[in-house]
């Protein structure tokens, strides 16, 4: 049955605005769910800018209340008194307190034809798995959206273990809005398998239509300053050459120029006339067709890369400094330059400031920075390398940048268009690019650095 919600007034935590919710809502009481009362609130209005709310003056049959949940459920879309794919779920329990302000965490479990049911029976079984009590109680989960992701939303969850004492861990990961377009999900799990097979990262713990349960890696996430930390820079150069060395299935031959041109012919689909003039579009076939030419010369060495080795994708135990690389929804084999290219890349970025999409070139390492990485890089398997090998892979390292301008700059493009996660990409890739030509002109034409 339906009632008219007379909650009065919400501050939003976004906009530090408050705001009249006395119209247009409905609560429709649905079936209990672990003895707790199931409410779906709409409207639409609320929809993915919904983050923090503080909530007061429930009415006096609600009360009291506890609300520990929030998730999107678009599975009860065909109920009248709801807005599709834009109901939100809270989950309610006994507490003493008349008058409730409190902070209400969000998730969006559910996307396409997935539901909150279907999440939970693979978290229940992972948790079963795991030796630990079945997940029946949502009130007893804890969900906390970790930042940073750009392709993904992810988020820890917490449940205690069958002793009480300890919270049992796990990452969820909702794959973003649009993402088949840059690579094959099912291609992409079964790297991130062979990689755990190799001791190289998480394990997979299960999955579900819009997502999927990883091992929770009791490790910190790298932060932006780290990279440029002498001793962190020489754990990441040599942890990378252990990853290039990985033995994975597939053809060992160079992914990134064929790629590029897939995502030139989706941005090209895409693109308003407007930002296919403004990009450049019509021009980029040609200038792939080049720079390929030009930086395929001579001998390379490909190596299984990551291809978007940022900070957010390494962790670090503090106690034992061991490293772990995340995230593999790029990897594939290429030259060991343009992934050494990339982290350098990723040197001017910080996704965690107030402007995420802001790339600061003034941090882009510097020639002895770099000198340094490529030396422990080749020097992590035990043998010294001569200094025409760093010479060369500096600069052929420095020439790779190209390509990745390039590609981010038409995944920034395409992710525009695509994925709803709160980033300026059209505006990163605006950045991308234009750092693509000017560098262009003196990086074809430099000479062999001396050392």
């Amino acid at each position: 049955m339906a009632y008219v919600f007379p909650l009065s007034i919400y501050t939003c935590a976004k906009c530090q605005i408050s705001h009249n919710l006395k119209k247009n809502i409905s609560v429709c009481i649905t079936k209990p769910i672990s003895n707790h009362l199931a409410l779906l609130l709409s409207p639409a209005s609320l929809g993915s800018y919904f983050h923090t709310l503080f909530v007061s003056t429930f009415p006096l049959f609600l009360n009291p209340v506890f609300l520990c949940f929030i998730s999107y459920l678009p599975l009860f879309s065909a109920s009248s008194v709801f807005s599709p794919k834009q109901s939100i779920s809270f989950c309610l329990s006994s507490s003493t307190h008349h008058s409730l302000r409190m902070a209400v965490k969000t998730i969006e479990l559910l996307k396409g034809s997935a539901s909150i049911e279907e999440i939970i029976e693979v978290l229940t079984t992972v948790a079963s798995d795991l030796g630990d009590d079945v997940v029946d109680d949502l009130s007893t989960l804890q969900v906390i959206p970790l930042k940073g992701a750009m392709t993904n939303e992810v988020f820890q969850v917490n449940w205690p273990t069958k002793n009480g004492d300890d919270l049992r861990k796990v990452l969820v990961r909702l794959y973003g809005d649009g993402v088949e377009i840059f690579f094959d999900r099912e291609e992409e799990i079964r790297t991130f398998e062979c990689v755990s097979e190799h001791g190289q990262g998480p394990r997979l713990l299960g999955r579900f239509t819009c997502g999927r349960v990883e091992e929770f890696i009791h490790a910190r996430t790298l932060l932006a300053a780290d990279l440029r930390d002498p001793d962190i820079s020489a754990l990441i150069a040599s942890k990378m050459r252990e990853f290039h060395n990985l033995h994975m299935p597939g053809a060992k031959k160079v992914q990134i120029w064929e790629r590029m041109r897939k995502w030139l012919g989706e941005a090209k689909s895409l693109c308003s006339p407007k930002d296919a003039t403004f990009f450049g579009l019509e021009n980029l076939d040609e200038e792939i067709n080049s720079l390929e030419k030009k930086l395929s010369e001579g001998y390379q060495e490909i190596g299984f890369c990551h291809n978007d080795l940022q900070y957010g994708n390494i962790m670090m135990d503090e106690e034992t400094r061991s490293l772990t690389i995340i995230d593999y929804e790029y990897a594939s084999y290429n030259p060991i330059a343009y992934d050494l290219a990339n982290h350098f890349c990723e040197m001017v970025a910080d996704y965690h400031s107030d402007t995420p999409h802001v790339l600061d070139y003034s941090k882009y390492p510097g020639l002895e920075e770099r000198q340094r990485f490529i030396r422990i890089y080749l020097s992590s398997q035990g043998k010294k390398p001569n200094n025409a090998k760093v010479i060369q892979l500096v600069n052929a390292a420095e020439k790779y940048t190209l390509a990745n301008h390039l590609f981010w700059g038409l995944w920034g493009l395409i992710s525009s268009y695509v994925n709803k996660i709160d980033f300026d990409y059209k505006e990163y890739a605006r950045q991308r690019f234009q750092q693509y030509w000017l560098r262009k002109p003196t990086l074809l034409d430099t000479q062999s650095i001396q050392l």
